[in-house]
């Protein structure tokens, strides 16, 4: 005999989008593309761009509570190269920090408006190898093909911080009422036409044993102990 009252309720057809709009709380993983990174932890992390001299991080996101549990999309995020600003420094890398910087605020509960030195301390990492794994509360949206023989694709509008009405609901794995983008059709991707902003050539030495991702829900320690290394999202 079997029982199946205790059965999870079966997923989605493959190949069906998240709505757009969707809050959820996520999980992103990163898929290493064989590129050094900037840091020996990054060794073989990045993923090179077919189209330009960007380097990038390629970005699985799986939700982790709600009725789209282990739903997944995908998404890269420049940190190198491609379009340069007035500085000379990458227009990606500059969209994808502040992306990365939301999602620690995200993670760790922190007001994006707090500068104090703790939470500066909070907001430090030693590689982009330790954003792997880091949960955080996301916007999930359409974004429309630019080509009809393409398909739609979920992406990540933006990520919901501490202060937003969403945010302490998405963190607990409720429901919360959609907001969609409704986003345009993607423009055609141009030529890159800018010389390369990545740093150094020198290959980086080998990467250390992946970086643990604990619990973020773990119970802090007590005072006076002696502080882990890394990231604060790292050590609970």
């Amino acid at each position: 005999m079997y029982d199946l009252n205790d059965a999870q309720p079966q997923m989605a057809p493959m190949g069906e989008l998240i709505p757009d709009g969707t809050f959820a709380k996520v999980k992103m993983t990163i898929r290493p593309g064989g590129v050094n990174g900037s840091t020996p932890m990054d060794a073989g992390l990045l993923k090179a761009s077919q189209s330009s001299d960007a380097r990038m991080l390629d970005c699985e996101f799986t939700v982790v509570s709600g009725p789209y549990v282990r739903r997944k999309f995908w998404q890269n995020f420049t940190v190198a190269g491609g379009k340069l600003d007035e500085k000379g420094q990458s227009k990606g890398w500059n969209i994808s920090k502040s992306a990365f910087r939301a999602m620690v605020d995200s993670a760790l509960g922190l007001d994006p408006k707090d500068e104090s030195p703790a939470a500066k301390q909070k907001r430090m990492i030693q590689g982009l190898k330790q954003l792997d794994g880091i949960v955080f509360a996301a916007r999930i949206m359409i974004e429309p093909a630019s080509n009809p023989q393409y398909k739609d694709q979920n992406k990540l509008a933006n990520v919901v911080l501490p202060g937003e009405p969403q945010y302490a609901a998405v963190m607990r794995g409720e429901n919360v009422q959609p907001d969609p983008v409704n986003a345009k059709p993607r423009k055609s991707a141009e030529p890159a036409t800018q010389a390369p902003a990545w740093g150094s050539s020198a290959t980086p030495s080998p990467a250390p044993a992946g970086v643990p991702w604990a619990n973020q829900g773990e119970t802090k320690p007590p005072q006076g102990a002696v502080p882990a290394p890394g990231p604060a999202w790292l050590n609970g």
